[in-house]
């Protein structure tokens, strides 16, 4: 028997039996996605397996997904943390490119979660934010399958390697604003850092991380208004951590997310 499907049946028996297997994801979706009211594309609406974190709770970025926050109470603390972000004027992009903050993906980056364990980021974001994951054979690490519930859309994007494109990792600030509000100045190492740090980093569907390009909250927010406020909050954490301001129009509409 495949070792990936043996893998998926055990984890489900785990968790009918509810024995709680550690490292075992549940799967979401049928193998054809027609058959249970999914699109003829593999995408439809996401069945939530309920493991998406807020990212009050999440201040590391090592959590699954991206909760959406709905309460009054989350709001007002989701405003406080978007008050301490600092502004200024966007710079100019002379000298950027994607190099200046290291090779892509690398594991290489110092002083952030999930480096040096021998997986390259990206699938490193993969797996923290994907169901149903399958592996390369003979691989702990490149996964070739996985359904994403993707909080930019909403939807659940069944993706496999084939298609790499259908899922893009999401700089939430986008390097080359980083590098226009002070990340020109900074070392070498600490560009790779923010490129690689799992707090700047979700997994999404491609055409709308595409869409975004290196735009600002001011100028771009996620389709799924849901989730606004959440992905306000996300660039404010990566904000404070970096010590890298925002625009005053960016931090107004961070603001305008959250009931502000």
């Amino acid at each position: 028997m495949d070792r990936r499907i043996s893998g998926s049946l055990a984890c489900a028996m785990a968790l009918t039996a509810a024995l709680g297997v550690a490292g075992c994801k549940p799967t979401v979706g049928a193998a054809d996605p027609t058959s249970s009211g999914q699109a003829a594309d593999g995408n439809g609406p996401v069945v939530s397996d309920g493991r998406a974190v807020s990212p009050l709770d999440n201040p590391d970025g090592t959590k699954d997904g991206l909760k959406a926050i709905t309460s009054a109470a989350d709001e007002a603390k989701a405003r406080a943390l978007i008050q301490k972000v600092a502004t200024k004027g966007r710079g100019p992009k002379t000298g950027y490119s994607r190099a200046e903050f290291g090779q892509a993906w690398m594991d290489s980056a110092n002083g952030v979660a999930f480096a040096h364990n021998g997986c390259d980021t990206r699938n490193d974001l993969l797996k923290r934010d994907g169901l149903d994951l399958h592996y390369r054979s003979g691989s702990k690490c490149v996964l070739i399958s996985l359904t994403l519930d993707d909080p930019y859309t909403g939807k659940a994007i069944h993706w496999t390697k084939s298609k790499a494109t259908t899922i893009q990792i999401d700089h939430v600030m986008p390097l080359s604003y980083d590098w226009q509000m002070g990340a020109a100045h900074w070392s070498k190492d600490k560009r790779e850092q923010i490129a690689n740090d799992p707090l700047n980093l979700i997994p999404v569907d491609g055409p709308s991380n595409g869409a975004k390009s290196d735009s600002g909250p001011a100028s771009w927010l996620p389709p799924n208004k849901q989730i606004r406020c959440s992905y306000a909050v996300r660039i404010a954490q990566v904000s404070l951590k970096y010590a890298l301001p925002v625009t005053t129009a960016d931090k107004q509409a961070m603001l305008a997310q959250c009931g502000g």
